[in-house]
């Protein structure tokens, strides 16, 4: 699905949806219609909001479907929160949640050491 532009180009404004438009009869219905906050989300973060809502917000399910890691899942997570204005802020993985996902094998060994030298 294409991204639809939700900034103006000209002067970086948010755009309105303007014009609906029916496929089969033509009937088309004007009004200022705002713009959903979904349709502005990136091609990447769609893909993950799918795949988290077919796993119906399993995050062990999503670590499979998508070939990442347990805190890559939760970064991601608050990534999408945050572009859809409903986390404050992006947050990192906590130490505690870091060896919690070691304990419980979502992650190696080398990835906690890893994200513990991030931090």
């Amino acid at each position: 699905m294409p991204n639809i532009p939700t900034n103006c180009p000209a002067c970086n404004a948010r755009m309105n949806i303007t014009e609906l438009r029916c496929s089969k009869c033509d009937t088309k219905v004007q009004g200022v219609f705002p713009m959903n906050k979904l349709v502005s989300l990136s091609e990447e973060d769609r893909e993950f909001l799918m795949t988290f809502l077919r796993s119906r917000g399993n995050i062990k399910e999503v670590q499979e479907r998508m070939g990442i890691s347990y805190p890559t899942v939760k970064n991601r997570l608050d990534k999408l929160l945050a572009a859809l204005g409903l986390l404050e802020e992006v947050r990192t993985i906590s130490q505690s949640e870091i060896i919690t996902a070691l304990k419980d094998g979502d992650i190696s060994a080398e990835e906690a050491i890893n994200l513990l030298q991030e931090r």
